[in-house]
């Protein structure tokens, strides 16, 4: 499934790249489907990263870069400490539209792109991704803290902190499907299956064998898949789950609990097509959030990295 937008701002252009990096595109989704191919896993942080990025000071790659003297890494706010991961497949697409086109394709966009591939080469949707997106040359860890969802959080957070995003409640639940694929560490999902009610009581044994009650460094670490039916491809299973009451995380269950979201969670549960298409179309909205364009930003020559030479 193929989406289109014309909702973005006239800054950003499918057809960005034309003239400066014809084979840009290509380059990347060839660099993004051999990672893919090799960690299936892969394409969910991928997609992780898109979102991580563009809700901490818009999609500027500001996720990428590394403690240095003036910045301090987003990677170290809790929602990315020890979570985050693909950005070395980020790199090595970078360095392989470096080699064709020089100082041209802005990490952001590249993060932009991976995504979309990372959902087609699963089986996800497809969409027309806007670029001209520029790179930051500072971070935020505390808007991180701030601006990123909490694995604990209320329905109630959720849809206000999407909201300051511009998105709203639909593209919310369209988002969150994307735990359809990838999977979560024991220490964000140990409360839900010791200690929740509102959880299939054969799901959560299932799910104790392998996460104990007791917390420690190597137990917190082990990863179970948030779908178990289906991890490793993009579908609605995400949505049958949470009806079942099935949903790994907190903030996943909190979806289907009896509230104004509900309905969208039964929607997509029976409509793969629907969940599908406003998935496409909420990551065209996200990958549009304050953008740096124009002659604002720079083009990082490596990515975690502001130093340009």
């Amino acid at each position: 499934m193929i989406m289109s937008s014309s909702s973005c701002t006239a800054q950003l252009s499918s057809t960005f790249y034309d003239a400066t990096c014809p084979n840009a595109l290509s380059t990347i989704r060839t660099s993004i489907r051999t990672a893919i191919s090799k960690e299936r896993r892969m394409a969910a942080s991928l997609i992780r990263l898109h979102f991580h990025d563009c809700f901490v000071q818009g999609c500027d790659a500001s996720l990428l870069l590394e403690d240095s003297d003036s910045i301090v890494s987003e990677k170290s706010a809790l929602q990315n400490f020890g979570s985050i991961r693909g950005e070395n497949v980020i790199e090595n697409a970078k360095s392989k539209v470096e080699s064709i086109c020089p100082g041209v394709v802005s990490c952001a966009d590249i993060l932009a792109v991976a995504a979309r591939d990372a959902s087609a080469a699963v089986g996800g949707p497809s969409w027309t991704v806007m670029l001209g997106r520029r790179d930051s040359t500072t971070a935020s860890k505390s808007e991180a803290e701030s601006d990123l969802p909490l694995f604990t959080a209320t329905l109630k957070e959720l849809i206000d902190l999407f909201g300051r995003k511009g998105l709203n409640a639909r593209d919310m639940v369209a988002l969150s499907g994307s735990h359809t694929i990838g999977q979560a560490q024991c220490g964000l999902f140990r409360s839900r299956i010791y200690n929740m009610t509102n959880i299939d009581a054969n799901f959560a044994r299932t799910r104790q064998r392998r996460c104990p009650s007791s917390s420690s460094s190597q137990d917190d670490s082990t990863l179970a898949p948030l779908d178990l039916v289906t991890p490793n491809s993009f579908d609605n299973n995400y949505f049958k789950n949470l009806i079942q009451k099935k949903g790994l995380l907190e903030s996943d269950q909190i979806l289907f609990s009896g509230d104004s979201t509900d309905a969208i969670v039964t929607e997509y549960s029976k409509s793969p097509s629907k969940f599908s298409s406003d998935f496409a179309s909420a990551m065209i909205k996200m990958g549009d959030i304050k953008p740096l364009t124009g002659s604002a930003g720079v083009i990082r020559k490596i990515c975690s990295s502001t130093i340009l030479n």
